[in-house]
Formats: structure tokens, C-alpha cells, sequence
């Protein structure tokens, strides 16, 4: 039969596994960022200026990536739709 765990223990393992995940979730913020980096570098988008930059990417989020293909007429209107009514 398993032991009742310490509370004081469990919340110390708790704590230890909390740090372990943000040193993760940091390596990976990393790691995305650098491959978005590496994406733009080249495009055109690294002369714009960072508060510019981020103004863009912002818009382009809240649009989502088929409207935001659509606006910038890489997408007509109607491929767009045929592909969300497919799905």
C-alpha cells in the first residue's frame, strides 16, 4: 500500500516541477523566436521599425492567416472560402 505523502513535501515538488516548466517554456520562447527570425530575415519586414513590426504582426494575428492572405490579395475571396467550407 502506497504511503500518504508529506504535504510539505508534495508542495516542494510542486515548486521544483513550476521551475522546471518555465526553464522549458523559456527555452522554447527562444527557440520560436529565433525560427520566426530566421522566417522574416530577408523579407523585407527587418527595415521596418520594431514598433511598426510589432503593429503589423498584431493586425495580422487578430485577422487571422486566411483573412490576412485575402486582405493582402495572396488568397482570392473564394478559395478561401471553399477551403473553410471543406473543412
Amino acid at each position: 500500500m502506497p504511503s500518504k505523502r508529506n504535504p510539505i513535501e508534495a508542495l516542494r515538488k510542486l515548486e521544483a516541477d513550476r521551475l522546471a516548466m518555465d526553464e522549458r517554456k523559456r527555452e522554447l520562447e527562444e527557440q520560436a523566436a529565433l525560427e520566426l527570425g530566421r522566417i522574416v530575415l530577408g523579407t523585407g519586414l527587418e527595415a521596418f521599425s520594431r514598433k511598426g513590426l510589432a503593429r503589423v504582426a498584431v493586425t495580422l494575428g487578430k485577422l487571422g492567416e486566411e483573412a490576412a492572405l485575402q486582405r493582402l490579395g495572396l488568397v482570392s475571396p473564394s478559395a478561401g472560402q471553399s477551403k473553410s467550407s471543406a473543412a
